[in-house]
């Protein structure tokens, strides 16, 4: 299957095209990176979203996902991904390696719709909860875009993974699709 099969399969489940959710990549001006507060910006996001992740004791089937990681961890990677992909050091590289490879790190929990749903509700909380953005709405708009788009991608790329594409991750519940 080729990445324009994958984008349109990823665009008919989350409702964002690619190029819609490229826009927080490339057309804000000023940037997201300088928009959101530099890298501090980023850890702030990433701390919203795991307290939010790790206070779902009415999902626990969510949390279950994130086993493998303690928050601090949890945040820690997010917050390098998110400075890294948005235009800052590459603090991702610097701890993981080359490659982010984000569906490669993924691919060993069987993320499925219901699973990348709960995760791009607790992103679209973190955002709007993030201080730097509330009034920001072209920002919140491009962000919101970018995650539901991955989130999704995730989803329908994780079926394309070869074994030797794998890059984290560990074999949790394996008959288990969250």
């Amino acid at each position: 299957m080729s990445k324009y099969e994958i984008y349109d399969r990823t665009t008919a489940l989350s409702g964002i095209t690619h190029s819609q959710s490229q826009q927080a990549l490339t057309s804000l001006d000023p940037p997201l990176l300088t928009r959101i507060g530099h890298t501090s910006g980023f850890r702030t996001l990433s701390t919203l979203f795991y307290d939010r992740v790790f206070a779902d004791k009415s999902n626990p089937w969510f949390l279950g996902i994130f086993a493998t990681s303690t928050k601090s961890e949890a945040i820690d990677n997010q917050y390098r991904f998110f400075v890294q992909t948005f235009g800052g050091p590459e603090l991702y590289k610097e701890k993981k390696g080359k490659y982010t490879r984000l569906v490669g790190r993924h691919a060993n929990y069987k993320i499925g719709e219901k699973a990348a749903e709960r995760w791009v509700e607790h992103m679209e909380g973190a955002i709007e909860e993030h201080e730097n953005l509330r009034e920001d709405i072209e920002a919140k708009k491009c962000l919101k875009w970018y995650f539901r788009f991955m989130a999704y991608y995730i989803v329908v790329a994780s079926e394309f993974m070869r074994d030797d594409q794998l890059s984290g991750g560990t074999k949790l519940d394996s008959d288990r699709i969250w």
